[in-house]
């Protein structure tokens, strides 16, 4: 069976052209989507699904920096194990808490300039991790699989910004 960068016909590799990603999945998708095989045969109905569906889940994946990294190291055997290892560097924890401490004065002030720059923080501090995923990818899997884990927390803390914004803005 193939891999997700198989199936897009792109390098397995942590950097990506996301262009590239995008075209290589909506050309999949115009040849696997079940409406093209409305009268076709169950079973080759039920394959279009499998393939539309595969093609999904791989793009979602390869789409996202935090799930593309976690699969490259799948791909190597290596596990992040995101759910069981929450240790973290003190700098790092340290950055967590003034992130949440940050989200609590900017709700408390009804400040959305606030987090919109909370948000462009942290995704300054993801590009950066990002690059080391770059590199660690190839021959620091325990390096990596600690970014993931990062990223992780870094994406986690931006969405709740983000429904924080939402509300406030509503």
């Amino acid at each position: 069976m193939q891999n997700h960068f198989e199936l897009f016909q792109l390098p397995q590799t942590f950097t990506l052209d996301l262009s590239q990603l995008e075209s290589h999945y909506r050309s999949l998708q115009a040849e696997v989507h079940p409406d093209k095989f409305v009268n076709a045969s169950p079973a080759e109905r039920m394959r279009s699904m499998q393939m539309a569906t595969l093609a999904n889940e791989a793009y979602q994946t390869l789409k996202h920096p935090t799930a593309r990294a976690r699969y490259l190291l799948q791909l190597q055997g290596v596990e992040t194990e995101e759910e069981n290892n929450t240790a973290m560097p003190a700098d790092f924890l340290m950055a967590q808490m003034e992130w949440r401490e940050a989200m609590e004065d900017a709700r408390h002030a009804k400040d959305v300039n606030a987090l919109d720059q909370l948000l462009a923080d942290m995704r300054a501090q993801a590009r950066d991790l990002q690059q080391t995923l770059a590199t660690a990818l190839a021959n620091e899997p325990a390096r990596a699989a600690l970014t993931v884990r990062k990223l992780r927390f870094i994406d986690k803390v931006s969405e709740d910004v983000n429904q924080l914004i939402a509300t406030l803005e509503d």
